[in-house]
C-alpha cells in the first residue's frame, strides 16, 4: 500500500482525481467502482469540473455502484443511487448502458445480488475502485464480523452504520445493506482509498497500523498489490 498524507481534504480530492486521470487516459473504457459518502464527494466534484472542460475524457467510462441502503426508494435523497446520479453520473453524462447498479428496494434482495454478481463477472473485473473508510472500519457495507463474504450479498447493518451521515436523520432506517463482497473489491486492478473525517480518527489510526482482521474489513486492503491510500491529515489531528 502506498500512503500519501495530504494537507487537507481538497488536496486529497485533487490527488485522487489526478490518479484517476492517469488511469482513464490509459484505458478510456475502464470500469470504475464508485463509493458514496463524504470522503469521495470532493473527488467526484473534481471529475465534474474536468468533464465541463474535457467531456470526451469520460465518453467510454463505465460505472459500478459499490453498495446501497436496502429497502428505501432509489429516488430518496439519502440513497446511494441519488448520491451518484447527482454527483457523478449526470455531471459526467454516464448513460444507463454504462452503469451497473443495485436496485435499492428489490423484491428479492438475494436475487438482486446474484444479478449484480453475474453482470460483474461478464463486464469486470473492476479497473479502479474508489473507497472510503467506514466509521467502524467497514468496506462498502462489508461490516466487521467473524467472517466476511466474498461476493455480492445482503448484509445486516451495524448500529455504527445506521448512524452514517447519509441516513442519520431518517426515522425509518434502511432494513439491510446491499454490497459487493470482499473478493470482488480485492479483485480490482487498482484501488484508491480515501481516509477523511475527524470522527474516524481512532479507526484511521487502527487501519494505518497495517494489521489485518475481519474486525476491520478495510484492513484487507493491505493484502492488495496496488492501493493508493490518500489520507487527509485532519483525520489524525
Amino acid at each position: 500500500m502506498h500512503i500519501t498524507y495530504c494537507t487537507d481534504y481538497q488536496e486529497m480530492s485533487k490527488k485522487a482525481a489526478s490518479l484517476f486521470r492517469e488511469e482513464i487516459q490509459k484505458q478510456p473504457n475502464l470500469l470504475l467502482c464508485a463509493a458514496t459518502g463524504s470522503s469521495p464527494e470532493g473527488f467526484y466534484l473534481k471529475l465534474a469540473t474536468t468533464a465541463g472542460r474535457e467531456s470526451k475524457l469520460f465518453n467510454q467510462l463505465r460505472v459500478l455502484k459499490l453498495d446501497e441502503w436496502g429497502g428505501i426508494p432509489e429516488n430518496h435523497p439519502v440513497s446511494c443511487e441519488y448520491f451518484l446520479r447527482n454527483r457523478l453520473l449526470e455531471p459526467l453524462s454516464i448513460p444507463p448502458e454504462r452503469y451497473i447498479s443495485f436496485e435499492s428496494d428489490p423484491e428479492d434482495p438475494d436475487a438482486e445480488c446474484h444479478r449484480i454478481r453475474s453482470q460483474l463477472e461478464r463486464e469486470g473485473p473492476i479497473d479502479v475502485c474508489i473507497l472510503g473508510l467506514g466509521l467502524n472500519g467497514h468496506l462498502g457495507l462489508n461490516e466487521p464480523a467473524a467472517k466476511l463474504e466474498p461476493y455480492c450479498h445482503r448484509t445486516a447493518l451495524t448500529e455504527e452504520s445506521l448512524q452514517h451521515s447519509m441516513i442519520a436523520s431518517m426515522e425509518a432506517k434502511p432494513a439491510y445493506g446491499l454490497t459487493l463482497g470482499m473478493k470482488e473489491i480485492l479483485s480490482s486492478r487498482k484501488i484508491i482509498m480515501l481516509v477523511s473525517g475527524k470522527e474516524k480518527k481512532r479507526m484511521a489510526e487502527k487501519f494505518l497500523e497495517g494489521s489485518v482482521s475481519t474486525d476491520l474489513p478495510a484492513s484487507f486492503l493491505w493484502l492488495h498489490p496496488h492501493v493508493e491510500c490518500l489520507v487527509d491529515r485532519g483525520v489524525l489531528e
